[in-house]
């Protein structure tokens, strides 16, 4: 790896772009000093009997464009960077000049987030304005995982239902949406017991939903249940602080049935999040937050809301 970013490689790339600036400007000079062959302005170079090729002197017009060009390329390197790793006397770099354009997208987007800054989410999510900028963050950074209209898939929650992992509250979500979040249901299958063990506690968790299932497999996992209750609860209706799931409430994550569950059991799952802290504002966040907190709560809205939202 230290071949490619060795000081080596910068005096090849400088090398090559002074020769070949060089050996355009010995072109141009053998081609202007060029003399006729023969008497008639030809180059004595003849084809098919007749056909004569003449040494008609280069336009002027042609020269003129051909040096200022190699004269705008000398130029150019010397300000800006193109002979290597030398910067130009400008200083210019593709970086900085990013980083410029990227504080003044700030700058602009400071202006029409501060409307929003202290407003509380009810009145963010009856915002038109507000939702349509929201709308679009969620269509940018969040339809990939859980679908344009926000109801996910397997593996990706549905942020319609008003089901929530680790709660549903505004500030919740912001923290969730800033700093991402990574949820980790490890193999229980040893502390349950055995295969026959596990089968009988998804059929136990299966009842605690009112969902399809084998009573007697249930009654007998009741007790195994022990070894999920610490993260899941007695009653199972699951730990917000510690994201784990709710398994009364029928709203399976990574899919539903007895082979589910066991192959939940047996080989456990990691899920994550990923944080969106560097990639948005925390007017942003603050924004985008409210618009999927509304997802799942009836935020009162006007009827000129109503027509705003449907119009975008």
């Amino acid at each position: 790896m230290s071949d490619f970013v060795s000081s080596g490689w910068s005096l090849f790339v400088a090398g090559v772009t002074i020769i070949g600036l060089l050996l355009c400007l010995v072109l141009l000079v053998i081609a202007s000093r060029r003399q006729v062959m023969a008497d008639d302005n030809t180059t004595g170079h003849v084809w098919d009997g007749d056909l004569r090729e003449l040494n008609n002197p280069l336009p002027r017009w042609w020269m003129g464009l051909f040096v200022i060009t190699i004269v705008f390329a000398g130029l150019y390197l010397a300000l800006y960077p193109g002979l290597g790793s030398a910067s130009g006397t400008l200083k210019w770099s593709s970086a900085d000049q990013l980083q410029k354009e990227q504080d003044r997208a700030k700058e602009a987007l400071a202006k029409v987030y501060a409307q929003f800054n202290d407003q509380p989410v009810e009145a963010l999510a009856a915002n038109a304005q507000a939702m349509g900028i929201g709308e679009r963050l969620f269509v940018n950074n969040c339809a990939g995982c859980h679908g344009s209209d926000a109801r996910g898939s397997k593996g990706f929650p549905n942020l319609t239902d008003g089901d929530w992992l680790y709660g549903g509250e505004f500030e919740t979500i912001i923290q969730t949406i800033a700093q991402g979040r990574q949820g980790m249901m490890p193999p229980m299958a040893a502390a349950v017991g055995t295969p026959e063990d596990v089968k009988n506690v998804a059929n136990y968790v299966l009842s605690l939903s009112g969902s399809p299932h084998n009573s007697i497999a249930a009654q007998l996992g009741k007790a195994k249940f022990g070894a999920c209750a610490a993260c899941h609860g007695a009653d199972g209706k699951g730990t917000p602080a510690m994201g784990a799931p709710n398994l009364t409430d029928k709203v399976w994550l990574h899919g539903w049935g007895e082979d589910a569950i066991v192959a939940m059991v047996n080989g456990g799952k990691i899920n994550v999040m990923p944080q969106h802290a560097s990639r948005l504002t925390p007017e942003q966040i603050r924004v985008l937050a409210a618009y999927v907190w509304g997802l799942s709560k009836k935020a009162p809205k006007t009827a000129a809301v109503d027509a705003a939202v449907h119009r975008q």
